[in-house]
């Protein structure tokens, strides 16, 4: 059975999704930001027929995410995705999105499909030499850490947006840490999606003439250290297996790949 989720739902809800706190980071910090009657965003959930949750499926202005690890009504959710108008892209584990993939009437213009890992210690993450400052960044930082994105070439596609980093950094919803060289940031790590349970690091990267020296990995190390001690679980995409290799070497597991279809 199939039905949109209500305020009365949240604690069976966030008790499915936590069971996979890295994978649910976007539905966790929806629910817990947005709760069940937002104009913004919308839940279901496909029940068997002893009550239990066994998919969720969430609509976040025009973006749907799918979490669904054991079999579900495949053809019920895509049938409330079909019939949105605004529905513009579909998003989650590679294998529960291409369960519903089929059942989609619309033709996707650009999938996508990104590595997927996570951190649960700090055990391998570097030591900061004495000699590199670490800064944490304020409401006032977010223009020149968007600045120093567009510079890196890998980034410069990116959609950025000022005034989203500025409400995200003012609001607690994300955090960033970078470096700085005769007054320029040169390398930075954020956060983003943050909620009780997990957090996504992403901006993770350092200007073109700086590279090779670790920076960016000592603005992870400061990072995710904070983060971890806060009891959050880490996650993070990525595409680049030389970003991979690094990524791994400080702590992260691939826990799977991560499908965003838009449409």
């Amino acid at each position: 059975m199939i039905r949109q989720l209500i305020e009365t739902d949240r604690q069976q809800t966030l008790d499915f999704v936590s069971q996979r706190p890295a994978e649910n980071v976007f539905i966790i910090g929806d629910i817990e930001g947005y709760g069940f009657h937002s104009t913004i965003q919308t839940l279901w959930g496909d029940f068997n027929d002893q009550g239990n949750l066994r998919s969720v499926l969430l609509k976040y202005d025009k973006n749907f995410i799918i979490y669904a690890p054991e079999d579900f009504d495949a053809k019920g959710l895509a049938t409330i995705i079909n019939t949105d108008s605004s529905f513009s892209y579909l998003s989650g584990i590679e294998e529960m999105v291409n369960k519903l993939i089929p059942y989609i009437t619309a033709q996707p213009k650009k999938p996508r499909v990104l590595y997927y890992a996570k951190c649960e210690s700090a055990e391998l993450l570097p030591t900061i030499p004495s000699e590199i400052t670490v800064e944490r960044a304020r409401v006032d930082d977010a223009q020149d850490i968007i600045t120093m994105m567009k510079a890196i070439p890998e980034f410069a596609e990116g959609n950025y947006s000022v005034e989203h980093k500025q409400v995200s950094l003012e609001k607690g919803l994300a955090r960033a840490y970078f470096i700085k060289e005769q007054g320029t940031i040169i390398s930075s790590a954020s956060s983003t999606a943050e909620n009780s349970q997990s957090a996504m690091i992403v901006g993770v990267g350092t200007l073109p003439e700086h590279q090779k020296r670790g920076l960016a990995t000592y603005c992870m190390s400061k990072l995710c250290r904070e983060l971890l001690a806060e009891n959050k679980m880490l996650c993070l995409f990525y595409d680049n297996p030389s970003a991979g290799a690094i990524y791994k070497r400080i702590g992260f597991v691939d826990i799977g790949k991560w499908s965003m279809w838009t449409y």
